[in-house]
């Protein structure tokens, strides 16, 4: 028998004997297998099949928003300072006609007077805007006071002697917007909501800094000479408009509003990126190319500002309308880059960088605020709202840290540097942020309704 005979013979003997094998199995075997039939577009509604997203897609209740803000609340109650005690004996100092140069705060986890901590204050007061709950105005109105009750004595002693020590000296002696504006505005915020303490000297202190010590190109734009010559940082929107805005609220001067819609202008002017509807980072006067890095903490203070702005800005003001069609050409961008998991990235317009809570926190907060005062569509943008805070939500731990989110960041001018900026729940960026992100949703789901519709999370129509 030559070769290929042998091998056909071997091929039939071999499926000969699988077929009796299968001819001679159990039939209680063959119905098993019989019934496990495939699943396929005809005999099941495959659109229906419960897709595994990594985050939870559902509109949350205001119950479950507000535990989550409870423990935020909870953690920062504990662990930042509400007092000043003699850092010698350790005891508490409750007459300020005592303060003396052993006089500090007591240990806390953050700065009570840093740019975080104005955005956090303003975020706990709004918190009681939204809840009803006045805990949450306490935790600010308890720390602004402390700071009011102490400055007479420091500013008298700083007077005398420069070096003398101060846990308010940045309060008192500005040398940046970041020492600035976004205290200011969390002061004049309070202020406003019927805060009885003397914020005022402290208050013209900070807008006198803004307004007429800070650095600023020839055209007015507020400036930093770091890390180069001339340079605008978009987190400078943030360290100064809402401080101006709000100062035009208190007072009723126009000049405030005019100063804060011109750095509007100015800022977009040079740094808004209108194919994409970002902004970049850092802008230098003397560079001939201008390296776009769309860092989202910046982007994050950029829309902030300008919903803050709106809010207080008189609607007859000449450049109200530019205001708002800056915003909703800012949100349009954001929209377009917020991914499947609910976060912007760190650089936003690269995905391969990591996602990022703080700034995803303001997008959040930001985007709900336009939509509640109805400066854009609600349908189409609440559902990345409610998705946004669902993933802000995951990063909120058992013990109310804020995790994800990126340290306090310089300007670089390649994608290396923003890439590999550490995270730190001690970075206190991500609290105020997350606080008035679910204090927006809040009022959104107070005023709203939604449904999963054909499988996806939409705005509930009559």
């Amino acid at each position: 028998m030559s070769k290929i005979k042998k091998i056909k013979y071997g091929m039939v003997a071999v499926l000969s004997a699988s077929l009796l094998t299968i001819a001679c199995k159990p039939s209680a075997e063959k119905e098993e297998t019989k019934s496990e039939e495939v699943v396929n577009d005809v005999n099941s509604p495959l659109h229906l099949m419960q897709p595994e997203y990594p985050i939870p897609y559902e509109a949350k209740s205001i119950e479950d928003v507000t535990a989550t803000l409870d423990r935020v609340y909870d953690f920062l109650e504990a662990s930042t300072a509400s007092k000043v005690i003699d850092k010698e004996t350790n005891e508490e100092i409750t007459n300020f006609d005592d303060l003396n140069e052993n006089t500090v705060f007591e240990e806390g986890t953050f700065r009570l007077t840093s740019y975080e901590w104005g955005v956090t204050y303003a975020g706990m007061l709004h918190l009681t805007e939204a809840t009803g709950d006045a805990k949450y105005a306490d935790y600010t109105n308890k720390r602004l006071q402390l700071i009011a009750g102490i400055a007479p004595y420091y500013k008298k002693q700083l007077a005398i002697n420069d070096k003398f020590p101060s846990p308010i000296r940045r309060a008192l002696q500005p040398h940046a917007l970041d020492d600035s504006g976004a205290i200011c505005a969390a002061m004049i915020k309070a202020k406003r909501n019927g805060l009885d303490a003397d914020l005022q000297p402290l208050i013209d202190n900070f807008i006198d800094y803004i307004s007429n010590k800070q650095f600023r190109l020839a055209d007015g734009t507020l400036a930093r000479n770091r890390p180069k010559p001339n340079t605008l940082w978009l987190d400078d929107m943030f360290m100064s408009v809402p401080a101006l805005a709000q100062m035009g609220k208190l007072t009723g001067d126009t000049k405030y509003f005019d100063d804060a819609v011109k750095q509007i202008r100015q800022f977009s002017e040079r740094m808004f990126n209108t194919e994409k509807g970002l902004y970049m980072h850092g802008w230098v006067q003397e560079m001939e190319e201008h390296p776009q890095f769309h860092w989202a903490r910046a982007n994050g203070w950029a829309v902030m500002t300008l919903v803050e702005l709106l809010e207080v800005l008189p609607k007859e003001h000449e450049g109200y309308n530019d205001v708002l069609k800056q915003l909703q050409a800012h949100i349009s961008g954001l929209a377009k880059y917020q991914s499947g998991t609910g976060f912007w990235h760190q650089l936003i317009d690269r995905n391969d960088s990591y996602l990022e809570t703080s700034a995803t926190a303001i997008f959040t907060y930001s985007i709900a605020r336009a939509i509640n005062r109805g400066y854009i569509d609600k349908m189409a943008y609440s559902p990345m709202v409610l998705l946004g805070w669902n993933a802000v939500s995951t990063k909120v731990n058992e013990k109310g840290h804020v995790e994800g989110t990126c340290v306090g960041t310089g300007m670089g001018f390649d994608p290396a540097f923003y890439y590999y900026r550490p995270i730190n729940v001690y970075a206190a960026h991500g609290y105020g942020p997350v606080l008035l992100a679910g204090a927006e949703v809040i009022q959104l789901l107070k005023e709203n309704e939604f449904e999963i519709n054909d499988s996806s999370l939409q705005l509930k129509t009559k």
